[in-house]
């Protein structure tokens, strides 16, 4: 008899984001598994529509979408979930359906995806039943395996580090040059020293640490005077005014672009315009961006309280610093932006990236875990 799975999540294909992009990922590996295996399987996503699938991850008719009913997405996951063998929960709020679903099917083995501040606080009434009754707590890093350890008393032996992984459709550069339409655009010149930011932009994500950026970037002007710092995502209007504020209090109008929000077929020349990442933040359940920073070919630098740390595993690939210490910042950027950045680096931490952090490794990862979980 072939396993059964349901895969359910808030939103896969309809929205941008870190979440989003390993539920895709995910979903991607899960259909690879299901043919390899005769197994059946089926995602259901509650703010999706079914026309938002896209099928080079996963085809139409293993995918529905309930464009935010909330009611009928929960009747169908628990009527679907009475005749499964495996349910994944891609977030703790779904916690319900998953508690409702072992009631009726004591059989099923329910897995919860632990990604970061959803769950690095105390959680109350069903969301907190959850660490009893899930068969397996997986956690996109160390830091927040021994979140949901500390936090919720879960079981050592039921948590279980995933790490997440480059989007399995990701287009590598052939080349490292930088694109000469955004040089124009951004009025650089090829061997301006460019440090990156990609994030969203709100005052409720000042956690980032764009600000401390700012300010680094400011001192260092007197040492690298071309240095540009290029801070891009979607950006609120109250929060654009307050960094353009102080950007100019800091005296850096003419090394700051905030370009706002970058369309998807930009985004790697972004990246190859860059010299270095950086994004020293303090609330990164692991930090898809940063991998995806590597991939390119870029430095890394990212704060060392959260899951970041996991992304950048050696010195070849970054550095982790503490997110507070602007001098640790300041220095840190200019040892990056120092290092002249040839091919052969970029190469390499490319290289360094794609062994750790590939879509095949995760799927065998993921085949040894579902076949040790389930029974026939």
């Amino acid at each position: 008899m072939s396993k059964r799975i349901l895969f359910l999540t808030l939103e896969t294909f309809s929205a941008a984001g870190g979440i989003q992009s390993m539920n895709r990922t995910l979903a991607y590996s899960l259909y690879e598994l299901c043919k390899k295996n005769n197994w059946d399987i089926k995602l259901y996503c509650l703010n999706d529509l079914s026309a938002d699938v896209k099928p080079k991850y996963l085809p139409f008719f293993c995918f529905k979408g309930f464009g935010k009913n909330k009611a009928m997405f929960t009747l169908k996951s628990i009527m679907n979930g009475m005749n499964t063998d495996l349910v994944l929960l891609s977030h703790v709020n779904l916690s319900i359906i998953g508690l409702a679903i072992r009631l009726l099917n004591p059989n099923c083995k329910i897995w919860l995806i632990a990604h970061g501040i959803e769950v690095w606080q105390p959680l109350k009434g069903w969301k907190k039943r959850i660490w009893n009754t899930a068969n397996r707590v997986i956690c996109v890093s160390q830091f927040t395996k021994s979140k949901v350890m500390k936090l919720h008393g879960a079981s050592p032996s039921h948590c279980v580090v995933l790490n997440n992984v480059l989007d399995p459709f990701i287009k590598l550069p052939e080349n490292f040059d930088k694109p000469e339409y955004l040089l124009r655009r951004y009025g650089l010149k090829p061997g301006d020293p460019v440090a990156f930011t990609l994030t969203r932009i709100n005052l409720a994500e000042k956690f980032k640490g764009y600000d401390q950026v700012i300010t680094a970037v400011a001192r260092i002007k007197q040492y690298l005077p071309s240095i540009k710092y290029i801070l891009a995502g979607p950006c609120e209007p109250t929060e654009k005014s307050r960094i353009e504020q102080l950007v100019a209090d800091q005296g850096l109008s003419n090394n700051f672009i905030l370009s706002g929000y970058i369309e998807e077929k930009e985004l790697a020349d972004h990246y190859l315009l860059a010299d270095l990442f950086v994004l020293p933040s303090k609330k990164e359940g692991f930090g898809i961006v940063f991998i995806e920073a590597m991939a390119y070919g870029l430095p890394v630098i990212c704060g060392d309280v959260d899951g970041s740390i996991d992304a950048v595993r050696n010195s070849e690939m970054g550095m982790a610093i503490d997110p507070d210490d602007i001098d640790a910042l300041e220095m840190a950027i200019i040892q990056k932006l120092s290092m002249n950045l040839t091919i052969d680096d970029r190469k390499n931490i490319q290289g360094q990236c794609l062994k750790h952090f590939n879509e095949t490794n995760y799927r065998d990862i993921l085949e040894k875990l579902i076949i040790n979980e389930t029974v026939d």
